[in-house]
């Protein structure tokens, strides 16, 4: 197999063995995983395109809520205050 040497900067080599599923892992094989799960072959389904239009119209008309509400209403705005602060 032919063999290409790539220059990372160190906190790149480090996220990278973050990622690793186990110590052996190769990176060519974690670099591969990882674009692999990038691409998505399958399409969306016509109710798929369906609701991505509807979420659509609804944020063109104003149909929306923060995170900062919805947590409220969900009794954990707490949360989302501490992690803004």
């Amino acid at each position: 197999m032919a063999k290409t040497t790539v220059q990372l900067r160190p906190e790149t080599k480090e996220k990278l063995d973050d990622l690793k599923l186990h110590p052996r892992e190769t990176y060519d094989d974690l670099i591969n995983r990882l674009a692999d799960a990038a691409y998505d072959d399958e399409a969306l389904s016509d109710v798929e395109v369906e609701d991505i239009r509807a979420s659509e119209r609804d944020i063109k008309a104003g149909r929306v809520r923060s995170l900062r509400e919805i947590m409220k209403d969900l009794g954990d705005d707490q949360v989302i205050r501490s992690l803004v602060e």
